[in-house]
């Protein structure tokens, strides 16, 4: 019998069966105990790995790029460009998504992997058919996840092997040079799908090994053999109005029966070359079934994002204090944070307990953060709780200027602190509702921010988000130069164009962009908004959150807090824009700035704080943009204040 199955193996490998066209699956999605090779994914039979593309169609959870990327483990951006979308659009609910992603061979199957994070009542099935509609199979999971698919635990990160094909050689010769794979729903046939993609039907039909009246099934995938990219305009028909999930197969009617359609019965395997196809497949299989049920590693993928947003300020500033510290601190390893700080300077506890005056209270600068002299240099000491690797291994990456520097830490009593260097001026936000600054000084600021951004942005390696850019995160030393602190939240971006999303919505109210606070998504473009709030600041020398002022029409005033980004939009537009930035301006100025260059510097600020990610500049051009007002501000004399319109040389 061993002998038997190799020489049948053999001849499979080697046989035209393997270069036949796929085998459609038939249905038998739903029978997870049948692990024929249709179920476990398309065969590799043609090269290792291809540009493939697949429909999705859009649900209540899954209905915009950014979370349809999530899902599928694909690029956001492809999404929104190739179906003519930004990456916060809504798509309608059961609308036609084209989702671009890579497929690559693996253990004789070709798939593009993504993960999955199990919740509550999941199943392999329920996962497959319900969650990714019919892209992977409950027989798929079963093949590539170590775990019982009957007791599935909550947050289980799975392997998710979803399909896909490339052209074998002989589609390749004829000119496919794509193969979609589409999700067959209720109401559809074949010579439709064909219709809607401009695909040849015999051609769809001889990719999936279909007779002329074989029957489609919803949770199930067709190949559509494309000689080009898919396109918008192939998807916005609108799709059939969904049927109870007892609905006969798709391209059916009631009573019809399975011969008595067009377009479709059941799959012609009866014939002899179908029936040693499926041996052969079903053989290699066999073969290979062992090697391919070992738990693959993990895609990297974000955490899910939910809903849940902090309610009120104290909200946030419980969570701004909190950040991601775990639940139970205790479980850090010592030598994960030792691990993280080889490079650093490793000071005994007594130093610092010294340096601090035993952290006595006069010592206090803010928070937990003490001011301390060691051998005769100042420093900024940091008591932390639970695990900062992520942050120092953020900081002793980074060597720049207007970012603020580590320089050494201590462990003592479970504690970690970390010693920085000493801004003397303190924050920002300090000087801005205490000490006032000069026009100049602002202007130099808002430059010095800027770079250290950028610096983060285009040149860390790997490059970062800071998340938690604030007035109180800007650290001025003796010079009033700027320098970024306040690293807790970073996170790096190993590819800035995709996007990353988060379940931790954390931070501080009036500085957190809105795609983040409904969606968890994080890009540089997070910065960019929080950095045009800090613009707006040292502008008018508000916090980024104020009492509203307006009257609510009855001779009172309304209630509750207004936003610093959203005040500007109301400047900046209608009539009188000048006029209206001279009321917006801090009054501690008294005028001493040059007002063209201000409205320039509001416009910016104003781009930067856009609703859109899309309509915010990058850190570059904010930087290039900031750095010709600062050189028109060097030509600026306050005597000339009445006349500063000729003042701005570039934009």
């Amino acid at each position: 019998m061993a002998i038997l199955f190799l020489i049948l193996l053999l001849f499979c490998s080697s046989s035209w069966c393997c270069h036949a066209q796929q085998l459609y699956i038939n249905n038998k999605q739903n029978a997870c105990s049948d692990n024929s090779s249709s179920t476990l994914g398309y065969v590799c039979n043609g090269p290792q790995s291809c540009s493939s593309f697949l429909t999705f169609r859009s649900t209540p959870v899954y209905r915009d790029p950014v979370l349809i990327a999530f899902l599928l483990n694909a690029s956001a951006s492809n999404i929104s460009s190739i179906n003519g979308v930004n990456d916060v659009s809504t798509f309608p609910d059961d609308q036609i998504v084209l989702v671009p992603l890579p497929c690559s061979c693996s253990g004789g199957f070709y798939q593009h992997n993504a993960s999955y994070s199990v919740v509550r009542q999941d199943t392999y099935l329920i996962i497959a058919n319900n969650t990714y509609q019919g892209l992977t199979t409950c027989q798929a999971l079963d093949a590539q996840n170590p775990n019982n698919a009957r007791n599935l635990s909550v947050d289980l990160r799975l392997n998710v092997p979803v399909r896909c094909a490339c052209p074998s050689p002989a589609q390749a010769r004829s000119g496919i040079r794509y193969l979609l794979n589409y999700l067959v729903t209720w109401g559809d046939d074949i010579p439709t799908i064909a219709t809607r993609f401009r695909a040849d039907e015999q051609a769809v039909r001889d990719a999936n090994s279909l007779s002329a009246d074989a029957v489609i099934y919803p949770f199930t995938t067709l190949l559509v053999p494309l000689t080009s990219e898919p396109t918008r305009d192939e998807i916005v028909t609108p799709p059939p109005p969904p049927q109870p999930a007892d609905s006969p197969p798709a391209g059916s009617t009631p009573g019809s029966g399975s011969s008595s359609s067009n377009k479709g019965v059941f799959i012609g395997v009866g014939s002899g070359v179908g029936l040693l196809a499926l041996f052969c497949a079903g053989g290699l299989i066999w073969f290979l079934c062992r090697r391919r049920r070992r738990r693959r590693g993990p895609v990297t993928v974000p955490d899910l994002p939910t809903k849940k947003t902090p309610q009120s300020s104290a909200e946030y500033s419980e969570l701004s204090e909190k950040g991601h510290q775990p639940t139970n601190p205790s479980l850090i390893s010592v030598e994960i944070i030792r691990g993280a700080l080889e490079s650093l300077r490793a000071y005994d506890f007594r130093e610092l307990e010294d340096a601090t005056g035993g952290f006595d209270g006069e010592h206090r600068i803010m928070g937990s953060v003490y001011r301390g002299v060691i051998n005769g240099d100042a420093a900024a000491i940091k008591r932390l709780k639970g695990d900062v690797s992520k942050e120092i291994n953020i900081l002793k990456q980074i060597n720049h200027s207007n970012v603020i520097r580590l320089s050494g830490y201590c462990l003592h009593g479970g504690d970690t602190y970390l010693v920085y260097e000493f801004a003397e001026n303190g924050s920002l936000a300090d000087w801005l509702l205490k000490n006032g600054l000069g026009w100049k000084q602002r202007v130099q600021i808002s430059v010095d921010v800027a770079q250290g951004l950028n610096y983060l942005h285009d040149y860390a390696n790997p490059p970062y988000v800071h998340q938690n850019l604030k007035s109180s995160n800007v650290l001025l030393d003796g010079e009033l130069r700027a320098k970024v602190g306040g690293f807790g939240l970073a996170r790096p971006v190993e590819d800035g164009e995709t996007p990353q999303l988060t379940r931790h919505v954390v931070g501080t109210q009036g500085y957190m962009a809105p795609e983040y606070l409904e969606h968890g998504l994080i890009t540089p473009k997070l910065d960019v908004f929080a950095f045009g709030v800090v613009m707006l600041q040292l502008l008018s020398g508000r916090e980024a959150t104020f009492p509203k002022e307006e009257d609510d029409g009855d001779g009172g005033k309304k209630g509750g807090e207004a936003m610093l980004w959203a005040a500007i939009g109301a400047v900046m537009t209608g009539e009188d824009a000048r006029g209206k930035l001279v009321a917006f301006m801090d009054p501690w100025l008294r005028r001493d700035y040059p007002l063209d260059l201000a409205y320039e510097m509001a416009k910016l600020a104003n781009r930067c704080v856009a609703k859109e990610p899309a309509a915010r500049p990058n850190m570059a051009e904010v930087l290039v943009a900031l750095t010709a007002i600062y050189n028109s501000t060097l030509d600026w004399d306050c005597s000339d204040a009445a006349n500063s319109s000729s003042m701005i040389h570039a934009r």
